[in-house]
Protein backbone atom coordinates (compact mmCIF):
# COMPACT_ATOMS: atom_id res chain seq x y z
CA UNK A 1 0.00 0.00 0.00
CA UNK A 2 2.86 2.33 0.88
CA UNK A 3 4.62 1.73 -2.43
CA UNK A 4 1.40 2.20 -4.35
CA UNK A 5 0.68 5.42 -2.50
CA UNK A 6 4.17 6.72 -3.21
CA UNK A 7 3.85 5.86 -6.88
CA UNK A 8 0.50 7.67 -7.12
CA UNK A 9 1.99 10.71 -5.37
CA UNK A 10 4.86 10.81 -7.87
CA UNK A 11 2.39 10.55 -10.77
CA UNK A 12 0.37 13.42 -9.34
CA UNK A 13 3.51 15.55 -8.85
CA UNK A 14 4.68 15.04 -12.41
CA UNK A 15 1.18 15.31 -13.91
CA UNK A 16 0.97 11.68 -15.02
CA UNK A 17 -2.20 10.85 -13.08
CA UNK A 18 -5.63 11.65 -14.42
CA UNK A 19 -6.61 15.04 -13.07
CA UNK A 20 -9.95 14.01 -11.67
CA UNK A 21 -11.76 15.71 -8.82
CA UNK A 22 -9.92 13.79 -6.09
CA UNK A 23 -6.51 14.56 -7.62
CA UNK A 24 -7.24 18.26 -7.92
CA UNK A 25 -8.63 18.41 -4.39
CA UNK A 26 -5.45 16.79 -3.10
CA UNK A 27 -3.34 19.27 -5.04
CA UNK A 28 -5.13 22.52 -4.17
CA UNK A 29 -6.91 21.61 -0.94
CA UNK A 30 -10.43 22.69 0.08
CA UNK A 31 -9.98 26.01 -1.75
CA UNK A 32 -10.23 24.06 -5.01
CA UNK A 33 -14.00 23.82 -4.65
CA UNK A 34 -14.37 27.60 -4.85
CA UNK A 35 -11.71 27.86 -7.56
CA UNK A 36 -13.62 25.49 -9.83
CA UNK A 37 -16.85 27.35 -9.01
CA UNK A 38 -15.19 30.57 -10.18
CA UNK A 39 -13.97 28.75 -13.28
CA UNK A 40 -17.46 27.57 -14.19
CA UNK A 41 -18.95 30.99 -13.52
CA UNK A 42 -16.35 32.73 -15.71
CA UNK A 43 -17.49 31.03 -18.91
CA UNK A 44 -21.21 30.89 -18.09
CA UNK A 45 -21.40 34.57 -17.09
CA UNK A 46 -19.44 35.66 -20.17
CA UNK A 47 -21.79 33.86 -22.53
CA UNK A 48 -24.98 35.00 -20.79
CA UNK A 49 -23.59 38.54 -20.75
CA UNK A 50 -23.34 38.33 -24.53
CA UNK A 51 -26.93 37.16 -24.82
CA UNK A 52 -28.34 40.44 -23.46
CA UNK A 53 -25.49 42.76 -24.46
CA UNK A 54 -26.42 42.59 -28.15
CA UNK A 55 -30.08 43.53 -27.53
CA UNK A 56 -29.04 47.16 -27.06
CA UNK A 57 -27.39 47.10 -30.50
CA UNK A 58 -30.56 46.15 -32.42
CA UNK A 59 -31.30 49.68 -33.74
CA UNK A 60 -27.66 50.20 -34.76
CA UNK A 61 -27.49 46.83 -36.55
CA UNK A 62 -30.80 47.54 -38.31
CA UNK A 63 -29.24 50.72 -39.67
CA UNK A 64 -25.96 49.04 -40.65
CA UNK A 65 -27.54 46.26 -42.70
CA UNK A 66 -30.77 48.04 -43.67
CA UNK A 67 -33.11 45.44 -42.16
CA UNK A 68 -36.27 45.62 -40.08
CA UNK A 69 -37.00 44.29 -36.63
CA UNK A 70 -38.32 41.02 -38.04
CA UNK A 71 -34.81 40.25 -39.33
CA UNK A 72 -32.84 41.85 -36.52
CA UNK A 73 -34.72 39.97 -33.80
CA UNK A 74 -33.20 36.73 -35.12
CA UNK A 75 -29.98 37.71 -33.33
CA UNK A 76 -31.79 37.15 -30.06
CA UNK A 77 -34.05 34.32 -31.22
CA UNK A 78 -31.17 32.34 -32.79
CA UNK A 79 -29.12 32.61 -29.59
CA UNK A 80 -32.00 31.51 -27.37
CA UNK A 81 -33.07 28.68 -29.67
CA UNK A 82 -29.54 27.33 -29.97
CA UNK A 83 -28.96 27.61 -26.23
CA UNK A 84 -32.25 25.81 -25.56
CA UNK A 85 -31.48 22.86 -27.84
CA UNK A 86 -27.80 22.53 -26.86
CA UNK A 87 -28.64 22.27 -23.15
CA UNK A 88 -29.68 18.72 -23.99
CA UNK A 89 -26.06 17.98 -25.00
CA UNK A 90 -24.55 18.73 -21.58
CA UNK A 91 -24.67 15.27 -19.99
CA UNK A 92 -23.52 13.59 -23.21
CA UNK A 93 -20.58 16.01 -23.59
CA UNK A 94 -19.43 15.30 -20.03
CA UNK A 95 -19.50 11.54 -20.58
CA UNK A 96 -17.60 11.73 -23.89
CA UNK A 97 -15.14 14.59 -23.40
CA UNK A 98 -15.19 15.04 -19.62
CA UNK A 99 -15.89 18.33 -17.84
CA UNK A 100 -12.57 19.81 -18.97
CA UNK A 101 -12.86 18.84 -22.63
CA UNK A 102 -16.51 19.85 -22.87
CA UNK A 103 -15.86 23.15 -21.10
CA UNK A 104 -12.86 24.14 -23.22
CA UNK A 105 -14.61 23.01 -26.41
CA UNK A 106 -17.68 25.12 -25.62
CA UNK A 107 -15.57 28.19 -24.85
CA UNK A 108 -13.62 27.63 -28.08
CA UNK A 109 -16.88 27.49 -30.05
CA UNK A 110 -18.04 30.69 -28.37
CA UNK A 111 -14.71 32.32 -29.29
CA UNK A 112 -15.19 31.41 -32.95
CA UNK A 113 -18.77 32.69 -32.92
CA UNK A 114 -17.68 35.99 -31.42
CA UNK A 115 -14.99 36.56 -34.06
CA UNK A 116 -17.47 35.68 -36.82
CA UNK A 117 -19.98 38.17 -35.39
CA UNK A 118 -17.42 40.96 -35.16
CA UNK A 119 -16.57 40.67 -38.86
CA UNK A 120 -20.03 39.67 -40.14
CA UNK A 121 -20.59 41.24 -43.61
CA UNK A 122 -24.37 40.79 -43.51
CA UNK A 123 -27.24 39.94 -41.19
CA UNK A 124 -27.24 36.24 -42.17
CA UNK A 125 -23.64 35.72 -41.07
CA UNK A 126 -24.36 37.66 -37.90
CA UNK A 127 -27.28 35.34 -37.09
CA UNK A 128 -25.02 32.33 -37.71
CA UNK A 129 -22.49 33.80 -35.28
CA UNK A 130 -25.16 34.24 -32.64
CA UNK A 131 -26.25 30.65 -33.19
CA UNK A 132 -22.71 29.40 -32.50
CA UNK A 133 -22.59 31.52 -29.34
CA UNK A 134 -25.93 30.09 -28.23
CA UNK A 135 -24.80 26.49 -28.75
CA UNK A 136 -21.73 27.15 -26.61
CA UNK A 137 -23.80 28.83 -23.88
CA UNK A 138 -26.19 25.90 -23.73
CA UNK A 139 -23.42 23.31 -23.39
CA UNK A 140 -21.30 25.11 -20.80
CA UNK A 141 -24.07 25.78 -18.24
CA UNK A 142 -24.91 22.15 -17.34
CA UNK A 143 -21.19 21.28 -17.35
CA UNK A 144 -20.48 24.04 -14.83
CA UNK A 145 -23.43 23.13 -12.62
CA UNK A 146 -22.69 19.39 -12.57
CA UNK A 147 -19.02 20.00 -11.77
CA UNK A 148 -19.88 22.34 -8.90
CA UNK A 149 -22.41 19.85 -7.58
CA UNK A 150 -19.84 17.03 -7.60
CA UNK A 151 -16.93 18.81 -5.91
CA UNK A 152 -18.90 20.09 -2.92
CA UNK A 153 -20.13 17.93 -0.05
CA UNK A 154 -23.89 17.63 0.36
CA UNK A 155 -24.07 20.23 3.14
CA UNK A 156 -22.38 22.92 0.99
CA UNK A 157 -23.98 22.31 -2.39
CA UNK A 158 -26.89 24.66 -1.77
CA UNK A 159 -24.57 27.55 -0.92
CA UNK A 160 -22.31 26.87 -3.90
CA UNK A 161 -25.16 26.66 -6.40
CA UNK A 162 -26.76 29.78 -4.88
CA UNK A 163 -23.54 31.73 -5.45
CA UNK A 164 -23.34 30.34 -8.97
CA UNK A 165 -26.96 31.35 -9.54
CA UNK A 166 -26.34 34.89 -8.29
CA UNK A 167 -23.49 35.19 -10.79
CA UNK A 168 -25.74 33.97 -13.58
CA UNK A 169 -28.32 36.58 -12.57
CA UNK A 170 -25.73 39.35 -12.56
CA UNK A 171 -24.65 38.71 -16.16
CA UNK A 172 -27.92 39.65 -17.93
CA UNK A 173 -28.19 42.70 -15.66
CA UNK A 174 -24.80 43.99 -16.75
CA UNK A 175 -25.26 43.03 -20.41
CA UNK A 176 -27.33 46.05 -21.53
CA UNK A 177 -25.12 48.43 -19.54
CA UNK A 178 -21.87 47.10 -21.00
CA UNK A 179 -23.45 46.96 -24.45
CA UNK A 180 -24.70 50.53 -24.31
CA UNK A 181 -21.39 51.99 -23.17
CA UNK A 182 -19.49 49.98 -25.80
CA UNK A 183 -21.75 51.09 -28.67
CA UNK A 184 -21.49 54.77 -27.71
CA UNK A 185 -17.72 54.53 -27.32
CA UNK A 186 -16.68 52.29 -30.21
CA UNK A 187 -19.60 50.80 -32.20
CA UNK A 188 -21.67 47.62 -32.12
CA UNK A 189 -19.02 45.36 -33.68
CA UNK A 190 -16.85 45.78 -30.60
CA UNK A 191 -19.57 44.01 -28.59
CA UNK A 192 -18.19 40.76 -29.99
CA UNK A 193 -14.62 41.63 -28.96
CA UNK A 194 -15.48 42.53 -25.35
CA UNK A 195 -15.97 38.90 -24.16
CA UNK A 196 -12.84 37.52 -25.87
CA UNK A 197 -10.27 38.31 -23.12
CA UNK A 198 -12.57 36.73 -20.51
CA UNK A 199 -13.12 33.73 -22.80
CA UNK A 200 -9.35 33.35 -23.07
CA UNK A 201 -9.10 33.45 -19.28
CA UNK A 202 -11.85 30.82 -19.09
CA UNK A 203 -9.84 28.48 -21.34
CA UNK A 204 -6.78 28.91 -19.11
CA UNK A 205 -8.77 28.31 -15.92
CA UNK A 206 -10.55 25.34 -17.47
CA UNK A 207 -7.31 23.66 -18.53
CA UNK A 208 -5.95 24.06 -15.00
CA UNK A 209 -8.91 23.45 -12.72
CA UNK A 210 -11.72 21.61 -14.53
CA UNK A 211 -11.50 17.86 -13.89
CA UNK A 212 -10.57 15.68 -16.84
CA UNK A 213 -12.56 12.71 -18.05
CA UNK A 214 -11.88 9.61 -16.01
CA UNK A 215 -10.97 6.47 -17.95
CA UNK A 216 -13.74 4.39 -16.43
CA UNK A 217 -16.47 6.93 -17.29
CA UNK A 218 -19.28 5.27 -19.22
CA UNK A 219 -20.14 7.02 -22.48
CA UNK A 220 -23.82 7.83 -22.29
CA UNK A 221 -25.95 6.91 -25.28
CA UNK A 222 -27.48 9.89 -26.97
CA UNK A 223 -30.69 9.99 -28.94
CA UNK A 224 -29.38 11.82 -32.00
CA UNK A 225 -32.58 11.11 -33.94
CA UNK A 226 -34.67 12.75 -31.23
CA UNK A 227 -32.25 15.65 -31.00
CA UNK A 228 -32.39 16.18 -34.76
CA UNK A 229 -36.19 16.17 -34.63
CA UNK A 230 -36.41 18.84 -31.92
CA UNK A 231 -33.79 21.04 -33.63
CA UNK A 232 -35.65 20.75 -36.92
CA UNK A 233 -38.95 21.53 -35.23
CA UNK A 234 -37.51 24.67 -33.62
CA UNK A 235 -35.93 25.93 -36.87
CA UNK A 236 -39.04 25.34 -38.99
CA UNK A 237 -41.42 26.85 -36.43
CA UNK A 238 -39.28 29.93 -35.78
CA UNK A 239 -38.76 30.57 -39.49
CA UNK A 240 -42.48 30.26 -40.21
CA UNK A 241 -43.36 32.70 -37.42
CA UNK A 242 -40.69 35.22 -38.39
CA UNK A 243 -41.53 35.28 -42.12
CA UNK A 244 -45.29 34.75 -41.99
CA UNK A 245 -46.29 38.40 -42.10
CA UNK A 246 -43.88 39.07 -44.97
CA UNK A 247 -44.58 36.05 -47.21
CA UNK A 248 -48.22 35.62 -46.21
CA UNK A 249 -49.46 33.33 -43.47
CA UNK A 250 -51.22 31.09 -45.99
CA UNK A 251 -48.47 31.06 -48.61
CA UNK A 252 -47.07 27.71 -49.69
CA UNK A 253 -43.70 28.41 -48.05
CA UNK A 254 -45.13 29.31 -44.64
CA UNK A 255 -47.66 26.48 -44.66
CA UNK A 256 -44.89 24.03 -45.53
CA UNK A 257 -42.61 25.34 -42.79
CA UNK A 258 -45.41 25.40 -40.22
CA UNK A 259 -46.53 21.90 -41.10
CA UNK A 260 -42.94 20.66 -40.95
CA UNK A 261 -42.47 22.24 -37.53
CA UNK A 262 -45.63 20.64 -36.16
CA UNK A 263 -44.80 17.30 -37.76
CA UNK A 264 -41.23 17.22 -36.47
CA UNK A 265 -42.38 18.28 -33.00
CA UNK A 266 -44.98 15.51 -32.95
CA UNK A 267 -42.41 12.98 -34.15
CA UNK A 268 -40.05 14.14 -31.37
CA UNK A 269 -42.69 13.53 -28.70
CA UNK A 270 -43.47 10.07 -30.09
CA UNK A 271 -39.76 9.19 -30.28
CA UNK A 272 -39.21 10.23 -26.68
CA UNK A 273 -42.14 8.17 -25.46
CA UNK A 274 -40.63 5.11 -27.13
CA UNK A 275 -36.92 5.77 -26.50
CA UNK A 276 -35.01 3.68 -23.95
CA UNK A 277 -32.94 6.72 -22.92
CA UNK A 278 -35.01 9.82 -23.84
CA UNK A 279 -33.40 13.24 -23.79
CA UNK A 280 -36.70 14.60 -22.45
CA UNK A 281 -38.78 12.31 -20.26
CA UNK A 282 -42.43 13.16 -20.82
CA UNK A 283 -43.49 10.97 -17.91
CA UNK A 284 -43.19 14.03 -15.66
CA UNK A 285 -46.21 15.58 -17.41
CA UNK A 286 -48.49 12.94 -15.93
CA UNK A 287 -48.62 15.20 -12.89
CA UNK A 288 -51.17 17.96 -13.50
CA UNK A 289 -49.31 20.22 -11.09
CA UNK A 290 -46.05 19.78 -13.00
CA UNK A 291 -47.84 20.36 -16.32
CA UNK A 292 -49.31 23.58 -14.97
CA UNK A 293 -45.90 24.67 -13.68
CA UNK A 294 -44.36 23.88 -17.08
CA UNK A 295 -46.98 26.05 -18.82
CA UNK A 296 -46.15 28.88 -16.42
CA UNK A 297 -42.45 28.31 -17.02
CA UNK A 298 -43.05 28.78 -20.75
CA UNK A 299 -44.96 32.01 -20.08
CA UNK A 300 -42.27 33.20 -17.66
CA UNK A 301 -39.51 32.59 -20.20
CA UNK A 302 -41.50 34.32 -22.94
CA UNK A 303 -42.17 37.39 -20.80
CA UNK A 304 -38.67 37.54 -19.38
CA UNK A 305 -36.72 37.36 -22.64
CA UNK A 306 -39.31 39.30 -24.68
CA UNK A 307 -39.26 42.22 -22.24
CA UNK A 308 -35.46 42.10 -22.07
CA UNK A 309 -35.45 42.48 -25.84
CA UNK A 310 -38.25 45.01 -26.30
CA UNK A 311 -37.35 47.55 -23.60
CA UNK A 312 -33.87 48.60 -24.91
CA UNK A 313 -35.20 48.77 -28.47
CA UNK A 314 -38.26 50.77 -27.36
CA UNK A 315 -36.36 53.46 -25.46
CA UNK A 316 -33.89 53.92 -28.33
CA UNK A 317 -36.30 54.00 -31.27
CA UNK A 318 -39.22 55.80 -29.62
CA UNK A 319 -37.61 57.99 -26.98
CA UNK A 320 -34.24 58.49 -28.70
CA UNK A 321 -32.22 57.28 -25.71
CA UNK A 322 -28.54 56.65 -26.28
CA UNK A 323 -27.44 52.99 -26.07
CA UNK A 324 -25.84 53.72 -22.69
CA UNK A 325 -29.05 55.21 -21.30
CA UNK A 326 -31.03 52.30 -22.76
CA UNK A 327 -28.83 49.86 -20.89
CA UNK A 328 -29.10 51.81 -17.65
CA UNK A 329 -32.93 51.66 -17.75
CA UNK A 330 -32.87 47.96 -16.84
CA UNK A 331 -29.90 48.10 -14.43
CA UNK A 332 -31.87 49.24 -11.31
CA UNK A 333 -34.41 46.43 -11.89
CA UNK A 334 -31.66 43.84 -11.97
CA UNK A 335 -30.14 45.08 -8.73
CA UNK A 336 -33.54 45.09 -7.04
CA UNK A 337 -34.17 41.52 -8.18
CA UNK A 338 -30.83 40.35 -6.76
CA UNK A 339 -31.68 41.93 -3.43
CA UNK A 340 -35.24 40.60 -3.45
CA UNK A 341 -34.40 37.02 -4.48
CA UNK A 342 -33.57 35.79 -0.94
CA UNK A 343 -36.86 37.31 0.28
CA UNK A 344 -38.72 35.52 -2.49
CA UNK A 345 -37.15 32.25 -1.40
CA UNK A 346 -38.43 32.74 2.15
CA UNK A 347 -41.89 33.61 0.82
CA UNK A 348 -42.00 30.34 -1.12
CA UNK A 349 -41.17 28.43 2.07
CA UNK A 350 -43.97 30.24 3.92
CA UNK A 351 -46.90 30.77 1.54
CA UNK A 352 -48.64 28.51 -1.03
CA UNK A 353 -46.91 28.59 -4.41
CA UNK A 354 -50.13 29.18 -6.34
CA UNK A 355 -50.80 32.49 -4.61
CA UNK A 356 -47.20 33.67 -4.92
CA UNK A 357 -47.22 32.81 -8.61
CA UNK A 358 -50.46 34.71 -9.12
CA UNK A 359 -49.02 37.75 -7.30
CA UNK A 360 -45.91 37.55 -9.49
CA UNK A 361 -48.01 37.32 -12.65
CA UNK A 362 -50.07 40.34 -11.65
CA UNK A 363 -46.99 42.40 -10.75
CA UNK A 364 -45.31 41.63 -14.06
CA UNK A 365 -48.54 42.42 -15.91
CA UNK A 366 -48.75 45.69 -13.97
CA UNK A 367 -45.21 46.61 -14.97
CA UNK A 368 -46.01 45.96 -18.65
CA UNK A 369 -49.27 47.93 -18.33
CA UNK A 370 -47.36 50.88 -16.87
CA UNK A 371 -44.91 50.74 -19.79
CA UNK A 372 -47.93 50.79 -22.11
CA UNK A 373 -48.80 54.24 -20.73
CA UNK A 374 -45.37 55.71 -21.49
CA UNK A 375 -44.67 58.11 -24.32
CA UNK A 376 -41.89 60.11 -25.93
CA UNK A 377 -41.58 62.46 -22.96
CA UNK A 378 -41.64 59.87 -20.16
CA UNK A 379 -38.74 60.51 -17.76
CA UNK A 380 -35.88 58.04 -17.36
CA UNK A 381 -36.49 57.36 -13.69
CA UNK A 382 -40.19 56.65 -14.37
CA UNK A 383 -39.27 54.05 -16.98
CA UNK A 384 -36.73 52.47 -14.64
CA UNK A 385 -39.34 52.26 -11.87
CA UNK A 386 -41.88 50.58 -14.16
CA UNK A 387 -39.29 47.97 -15.14
CA UNK A 388 -38.53 47.37 -11.44
CA UNK A 389 -42.21 46.59 -10.78
CA UNK A 390 -42.25 43.87 -13.42
CA UNK A 391 -38.95 42.35 -12.34
CA UNK A 392 -40.10 42.05 -8.73
CA UNK A 393 -43.00 39.99 -10.02
CA UNK A 394 -40.56 37.75 -11.90
CA UNK A 395 -38.39 37.24 -8.82
CA UNK A 396 -41.48 35.98 -6.96
CA UNK A 397 -42.65 33.77 -9.83
CA UNK A 398 -39.46 31.87 -10.65
CA UNK A 399 -38.78 30.13 -7.30
CA UNK A 400 -42.50 29.48 -6.79
CA UNK A 401 -42.81 27.79 -10.19
CA UNK A 402 -39.66 25.69 -9.72
CA UNK A 403 -40.55 24.56 -6.20
CA UNK A 404 -44.12 23.74 -7.17
CA UNK A 405 -42.98 21.76 -10.23
CA UNK A 406 -40.36 19.68 -8.42
CA UNK A 407 -42.46 19.08 -5.32
CA UNK A 408 -45.05 17.35 -7.53
CA UNK A 409 -42.56 14.67 -8.65
CA UNK A 410 -41.20 11.55 -6.93
CA UNK A 411 -37.47 11.59 -6.05
CA UNK A 412 -36.46 9.42 -9.02
CA UNK A 413 -37.89 12.01 -11.47
CA UNK A 414 -36.34 15.14 -9.95
CA UNK A 415 -33.39 15.30 -12.38
CA UNK A 416 -35.66 14.85 -15.39
CA UNK A 417 -38.14 17.37 -14.02
CA UNK A 418 -35.46 19.99 -13.39
CA UNK A 419 -34.04 19.65 -16.89
CA UNK A 420 -37.48 19.67 -18.48
CA UNK A 421 -38.71 22.81 -16.72
CA UNK A 422 -35.48 24.64 -17.64
CA UNK A 423 -35.76 23.52 -21.28
CA UNK A 424 -39.38 24.70 -21.50
CA UNK A 425 -38.53 28.06 -19.90
CA UNK A 426 -35.80 28.71 -22.49
CA UNK A 427 -38.10 27.52 -25.26
CA UNK A 428 -40.66 30.06 -24.08
CA UNK A 429 -38.00 32.75 -24.31
CA UNK A 430 -37.16 31.88 -27.92
CA UNK A 431 -40.81 31.79 -29.00
CA UNK A 432 -41.67 34.86 -26.91
CA UNK A 433 -39.17 37.15 -28.63
CA UNK A 434 -40.12 35.86 -32.09
CA UNK A 435 -43.87 36.13 -31.60
CA UNK A 436 -43.73 39.53 -29.93
CA UNK A 437 -41.63 41.12 -32.68
CA UNK A 438 -43.92 39.72 -35.39
CA UNK A 439 -46.98 41.00 -33.51
CA UNK A 440 -45.48 44.48 -33.11
CA UNK A 441 -44.47 44.65 -36.78
CA UNK A 442 -48.00 43.83 -37.87
CA UNK A 443 -49.52 46.33 -35.46
CA UNK A 444 -47.07 49.02 -36.60
CA UNK A 445 -48.09 48.49 -40.22
CA UNK A 446 -51.79 48.65 -39.34
CA UNK A 447 -51.29 51.85 -37.32
CA UNK A 448 -49.27 53.39 -40.15
CA UNK A 449 -52.06 52.62 -42.62
CA UNK A 450 -54.75 53.97 -40.29
CA UNK A 451 -52.80 57.20 -39.63
CA UNK A 452 -52.00 57.71 -43.31
CA UNK A 453 -55.69 57.55 -44.22
CA UNK A 454 -56.40 60.46 -41.87
CA UNK A 455 -53.84 62.76 -43.56
CA UNK A 456 -56.25 64.62 -45.86
CA UNK A 457 -56.69 68.31 -46.74
CA UNK A 458 -59.62 68.37 -44.32
CA UNK A 459 -57.34 67.48 -41.38
CA UNK A 460 -56.71 70.86 -39.73
CA UNK A 461 -53.86 69.59 -37.54
CA UNK A 462 -52.00 68.22 -40.55
CA UNK A 463 -52.50 71.47 -42.47
CA UNK A 464 -51.12 73.48 -39.55
CA UNK A 465 -48.12 71.16 -39.24
CA UNK A 466 -47.37 71.37 -42.97
CA UNK A 467 -47.63 75.16 -42.92
CA UNK A 468 -45.31 75.42 -39.93
CA UNK A 469 -42.74 73.09 -41.48
CA UNK A 470 -42.85 74.96 -44.80
CA UNK A 471 -42.27 78.22 -42.92
CA UNK A 472 -39.24 76.78 -41.12
CA UNK A 473 -37.82 75.33 -44.33
CA UNK A 474 -38.27 78.68 -46.08
CA UNK A 475 -36.47 80.47 -43.26
CA UNK A 476 -33.65 77.94 -43.66
CA UNK A 477 -33.18 78.91 -47.31
CA UNK A 478 -34.85 75.99 -49.08
CA UNK A 479 -36.14 76.78 -52.62
CA UNK A 480 -39.90 77.30 -52.95
CA UNK A 481 -40.23 74.28 -55.26
CA UNK A 482 -39.02 71.99 -52.48
CA UNK A 483 -41.02 73.43 -49.61
CA UNK A 484 -44.13 71.29 -50.07
CA UNK A 485 -42.29 68.01 -50.86
CA UNK A 486 -40.04 68.61 -47.86
CA UNK A 487 -42.97 69.27 -45.54
CA UNK A 488 -44.80 66.16 -46.80
CA UNK A 489 -41.68 64.08 -46.20
CA UNK A 490 -41.53 65.37 -42.64
CA UNK A 491 -45.22 64.54 -42.16
CA UNK A 492 -44.54 61.00 -43.38
CA UNK A 493 -41.74 60.63 -40.83
CA UNK A 494 -44.06 61.84 -38.08
CA UNK A 495 -46.69 59.27 -39.07
CA UNK A 496 -44.03 56.55 -39.15
CA UNK A 497 -42.77 57.49 -35.68
CA UNK A 498 -46.28 57.50 -34.23
CA UNK A 499 -47.06 54.11 -35.77
CA UNK A 500 -43.82 52.70 -34.38
CA UNK A 501 -44.63 53.96 -30.88
CA UNK A 502 -48.16 52.54 -31.06
CA UNK A 503 -46.74 49.19 -32.20
CA UNK A 504 -44.53 49.02 -29.11
CA UNK A 505 -47.46 49.98 -26.88
CA UNK A 506 -49.48 47.11 -28.37
CA UNK A 507 -46.53 44.82 -27.63
CA UNK A 508 -46.59 45.77 -23.95
CA UNK A 509 -50.35 45.23 -23.85
CA UNK A 510 -49.93 41.77 -25.41
CA UNK A 511 -47.60 40.86 -22.54
CA UNK A 512 -50.25 42.08 -20.09
CA UNK A 513 -52.94 39.89 -21.68
CA UNK A 514 -50.73 36.78 -21.75
CA UNK A 515 -49.77 37.10 -18.09
CA UNK A 516 -53.35 37.71 -17.03
CA UNK A 517 -54.44 34.57 -18.91
CA UNK A 518 -51.65 32.64 -17.16
CA UNK A 519 -53.57 33.05 -13.88
CA UNK A 520 -55.62 30.00 -14.95
CA UNK A 521 -52.75 27.45 -14.83
CA UNK A 522 -51.35 29.28 -11.79
CA UNK A 523 -54.48 28.40 -9.84
CA UNK A 524 -53.81 24.72 -10.57
CA UNK A 525 -50.52 24.79 -8.66
CA UNK A 526 -50.29 23.22 -5.23
CA UNK A 527 -48.70 24.81 -2.19
CA UNK A 528 -45.25 23.79 -3.46
CA UNK A 529 -44.03 22.38 -0.15
CA UNK A 530 -42.98 18.78 0.43
CA UNK A 531 -44.46 16.95 3.35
Amino acid sequence: MGAAGSTHALKVRFGLATENTETLLARYGPAYRWIVTLTGMTAAMTMILSSTMVNVAVPAIMGTFGVGQSDAQWMSTAFLSAMTASQLLGAWAISVFGPRGGYIGAVGLFFCGSLLGAWAPNIDILILARTLQGVAAGIVQPIAMVTIFRVFPAQQRGLALAIYGMGIMLAPIMGPVVGGVTIDAAGWRFLFFIPLPIAGLAVLLGSLFMPARERDTVRLPFDWVGYGLIVGAIICSMTAIANGHRDGWFSNKILLLGSAGIGLGTAFVISQLRAAAPILNFAVFRSKQFAAAAALGFVFGAGNFASTYIIPVFVQTVQNFTPTAAGMVTAPAGLVVMAFFPIAGRLVDTFPARYLTMVGLLLFALGAALLYTTGVNTAFYVLAFYVVVGRIGQSIMLPAINVSALSALPPDQLNNGSGTINFIRLMGGAFGVNLLVVFMEQRRELHALALTVTQTPENSLSRELLARVMELLSQGGMPDTLLRPGSLHYLGRVVEAQANALGFKDGFMAIVVVFICALVPAFMLGNGKKK
